[in-house]
């Protein structure tokens, strides 16, 4: 099979497509063959050597999207699938050509549904689920405020919630990037280069619960929250460091919660395709790239361009 991967950490440049043996699938394992993947930032943090990797040479991507190539473990010949956790599978990431995934990290592509959109939901919507309802709660008639609405995990969660009958907030650094971030049916987009956005938020009416993408806005996070908000640390966009008001926090009775790099279960991936089988949902796709440009694709992301995801398609 072909893969892209890495050898030696380094540039874009590093990464170099290869063929190597099939996976052999073991046990509960599927074989699949890969049709799409996407780019996250954590491929660009292990190629420069910032995150760590089981060995080299390396083959990044998080989750892939493709069809399975023999009858094993309840899944049949030709079904297309999902799975979130490409990096746990035999084989590499979803920059393989071919994984051998455990069948319960595989969620069922429903009719209607691409193999490129079902790989531009994939990880980030699963992360998205994950942070308002599983970890934060959220109920209908809230009101939610999700950092960078632009990002992967923003654009999804922003659709996620407004299904769940939430009022939306989210931020954006442009008029044009607001404008698709309101279509996609935010109730509020704040320019957070022009506005404070907390101080907006005070004056608007206090939220219930805060995706936190950017990290180092923490402290804003918390003057936007209500009393008893929830807030859920998913990333660090803006780097690793937060200086907080104690007292503003224990006053506000806020809690924060660390969400981490986080999945919902196969069952809610599911829940998420189907909606977008019943165009309820659509993942907000920058660009595509065939897996041979996938160096193209890491500058691209590293140059904070897009707004939403770049999918990776296997030929």
């Amino acid at each position: 099979m072909k893969v892209v991967q890495f050898s030696q950490p380094g540039g874009p440049e590093v990464l170099q497509l290869q063929a190597v043996a099939d996976p052999q699938p073991q046990g509960n394992e599927v074989l699949i063959e890969v049709k799409a993947s996407t780019v996250n930032r954590l491929d660009l943090f292990q190629r420069a050597g910032k995150r760590p990797v089981p060995s080299l040479p390396f083959a990044p991507g998080l989750e892939a999207a493709g069809i399975v190539l023999q009858d094993s473990n309840g899944f049949h010949t030709g079904e297309h699938v999902l799975t979130t956790r490409a990096s746990m599978a035999r084989g590499g990431g979803g920059y393989a050509g071919k994984l051998a995934v455990a069948a319960t990290d595989l969620a069922r592509i429903p009719e209607g549904v691409s193999f490129e959109e079902a790989a531009g939901a994939g990880l980030a919507a699963s992360t998205a689920w994950s942070g308002l309802f599983d970890l934060g709660h959220l109920w209908e008639g809230e009101r939610v405020l999700i950092w960078a609405g632009s990002s992967g995990v923003g654009s999804a969660a922003i659709q996620l919630a407004k299904q769940a009958g939430a009022w939306v907030a989210t931020t954006a650094s442009s008029e044009e990037r607001a404008e698709v971030l309101r279509q996609l049916g935010a109730d509020l987009v704040i320019n957070h280069k022009q506005e404070n956005v907390s101080k907006v938020l005070q004056e608007q009416g206090a939220v219930n619960l805060v995706l936190e993408l950017v990290g180092s806005t923490l402290q804003e996070s918390l003057n936007a929250c209500a009393v008893h908000g929830r807030i859920i640390l998913i990333g660090n966009l803006g780097g690793q460091q937060a200086t907080v008001d104690t007292q503003s926090w224990r006053l506000k009775q806020a809690d924060v919660i660390g969400g981490g790099q986080t999945r919902t279960s196969v069952e809610n991936e599911e829940k998420i395709l189907s909606l977008i089988a019943a165009k309820r949902f659509k993942p907000l796709i920058a660009r595509t790239f065939p897996i041979e440009q996938a160096a193209e694709a890491h500058r691209m992301l590293d140059s904070g361009e897009p707004q939403g995801k770049l999918v990776l398609l296997h030929s």
